[in-house]
């Protein structure tokens, strides 16, 4: 059994590598920023396995302002199943256009997952851990 530790970063396609080596010794700056911002989250329970997918179809499901219920397949999804002996397994990811790269490191103590997401496309962000580009977000949700 490991913890479980979820980083997700965007990524600044303004951030300028050659600035930062010239002016911060290669490291960004306040003026020159990596990412844009920086989510974390973190399992509860002790998980057993954590394992890469790709181009998936995830199935956001819930409910609407007026109580009734949908659910959309959204395909081409990079997802990471996690699972764990006390809990139902559940899923973080992101369309596969908007992912950059995706780590995990694991060990027997620990699993660590990093998401790196381009910024060129709007994305949104309906459940902790699940990133949606926009192109692929169900119109019917946005309101």
């Amino acid at each position: 059994m490991m913890k479980c530790k979820i980083h997700t970063y965007l990524l600044n396609d303004a951030f300028s590598q050659e600035f930062a080596d010239k002016y911060h010794n290669g490291k960004p700056s306040e003026d020159n920023q990596l990412f844009e911002w920086e989510d974390e989250l973190e399992v509860s329970n002790p998980v057993s396995t954590v394992t890469e997918i790709k181009n998936e179809t995830y199935l956001l499901q819930g409910n609407m302002p007026d109580g009734s219920t949908f659910s959309y397949p959204i395909p081409n999804m990079r997802l990471v199943k996690i699972e764990s002996k006390d809990a139902p397994a559940f899923f973080i990811g992101c369309s596969e256009n908007i992912l950059n790269e995706l780590k995990i490191h694991k060990n027997e103590n620990a699993a660590n997952i990093e998401l790196y997401l381009k910024d060129y496309e709007p994305l949104s962000n309906p459940i902790p851990g699940i990133y949606i580009g926009s192109k692929s977000f169900p119109k019917e949700l946005i309101f």
